[in-house]
């Protein structure tokens, strides 16, 4: 299984280089649209529709949603800060939330646990991700940001599996997720810093203004938001009853697997370059 997973890894992590090298905003924009239709798919299934019209249905909902605020937002004419951080803040408002929801599960259950509060939820999550993604391509050296943002969050993931193997003994959230570990935790974080110090060392000198302990507060904080990202969707899976929201990526389950950490990261890391007067 882990051999297919690297596999399945360095297929995916050369197609999205590809495409950030290749490929200019509009056309990143919408790939970045029909990726996130693939994993409401998948959500459309935990969150209870699972005939395939209410599935398709709930995906078009969602593309609908993506062309609005590409539009509302001006997404395509260089975004102001302005339009972008209400959207964003609502987003990391949201994830705060559901951060209290992860600690108190299975009790708080009765809270979001209905079909119409679970596809609601699906939908903020995921035009919150293609929101922050579209943001961070229009900021000057816009695809670097975005490496860098999936390189943190797969150091984190990365980090978080092979500390927590190693070492893991005390349970995180047991309940959600219990193969996640506190040791775990901290050995992603200790990878996000250390890709944060990387990163730091080779800014352009354009993003040199950018003072050091930020983006090391940035880093802390997207990597939190990463591990409540899995930890989340981790718990829709629980109640859904499902192990996997898809089956789609050899060794890694579903688009939504995948997306998962990203979902939590992405908002907190774009509305922090926001904070960070980028």
């Amino acid at each position: 299984m882990l051999r297919q997973r690297i596999i399945t890894a360095v297929i995916l992590a050369s197609v999205f280089l590809a495409s950030v090298i290749f490929l200019n905003m509009n056309w990143l924009s919408l790939l970045f649209a029909f990726i996130s239709m693939a994993a409401a798919w998948e959500w459309a299934g935990l969150a209870g529709w699972t005939m395939s019209w209410q599935r398709g249905l709930y995906s078009l909902v969602l593309f609908a949603c993506l062309v609005a605020l590409w539009f509302f937002c001006e997404l395509g004419d260089a975004p102001t800060r302005t339009a972008v951080q209400p959207w964003l803040g609502i987003a990391c408002l949201f994830w705060s939330v559901a951060m209290l929801l992860v600690e108190s599960y299975p009790r708080s259950t009765w809270l979001w646990r209905s079909a119409i509060t679970r596809t609601l939820m699906g939908w903020l999550i995921l035009t919150a991700t293609w929101l922050s993604a579209v943001f961070l391509l229009s900021l000057p050296y816009g695809p670097f940001l975005m490496v860098v943002l999936v390189l943190g969050v797969a150091a984190a993931d990365i980090s978080a599996y092979f500390v927590g193997r190693k070492w893991g003994a005390h349970k995180l959230a047991p309940a959600v997720s219990p193969g996640k570990t506190w040791e775990g935790l901290w050995g992603g974080v200790l990878g996000v810093l250390i890709v944060t110090a990387v990163v730091a060392a080779v800014l352009p000198l354009s993003l040199s203004h950018l003072a050091l302990p930020s983006i090391f507060i940035l880093g802390l904080a997207f990597a939190g938001a990463s591990v409540l990202g899995d930890l989340t969707v981790s718990m829709v899976k629980r109640v859904s009853g499902v192990k996997d929201s898809g089956s789609l990526l050899p060794g890694h389950g579903g688009v939504l697997d995948r997306l998962d950490s990203l979902c939590g990261a992405s908002p907190v890391f774009a509305l922090g370059l926001i904070l960070m007067g980028y």
